[in-house]
């Protein structure tokens, strides 16, 4: 009986299959501190504004939704739904 040793690369790739395999964002460096204070008087209420962070890909301000299962970048949004970006400088 050598089975053990098929049983035990076996559980090594099915857990390893259960991480996540998608590339980090890259994130600006937006310290709570930093964060406008009008970011709070626009931000809808039920989102985290102390975990957003401005992404230089689109620059807008995103939050992390920690769900059940994941956490997950969502953009902030207004009352109305519309995202919440900084205008680009000219």
């Amino acid at each position: 009986m050598k089975r053990k040793p098929y049983f035990v690369l076996a559980t090594v790739l099915v857990s390893t299959a259960c991480t996540s395999m998608t590339p980090r964002t890259q994130v600006a460096e937006t310290a709570p501190d930093a964060l406008p204070p009008e970011l709070y008087a626009l931000a809808a209420p039920g989102q985290d504004i102390a975990s957003a962070r401005l992404l230089p890909q689109d620059n807008c301000y995103w939050y992390e939704h920690r769900g059940q299962v994941e956490t997950t970048l969502l953009p902030l949004t207004t009352a109305d739904g519309r995202p919440i970006c900084r205008q680009p400088r000219a």
